[in-house]
């Protein structure tokens, strides 16, 4: 039973969480900003089709551009 209890106590340091840098948003050339650009590409690519299937037109037709 002893044996049990010794091996229960933890004396490691905590280590901090696992942090990955592209989640945050920083400008300029670096990885986070180039993975916030990516995103946001696809969010506009997927909104422009969206327009075009549910309104018959195209984006710009559809803003009124052309």
């Amino acid at each position: 039973m002893q044996d049990v209890k010794e091996r229960s106590t933890v004396t490691q340091d905590v280590q901090q969480p696992y942090y990955y840098p592209g989640t945050h948003w920083r400008f300029g050339f670096v990885p986070s900003a180039e993975i916030w650009n990516g995103r946001l590409a696809m969010i506009g690519f997927l909104s422009a089709i969206l327009i075009e299937i549910f309104s018959g037109q195209g984006v710009l037709h559809f803003w009124g551009i052309m």
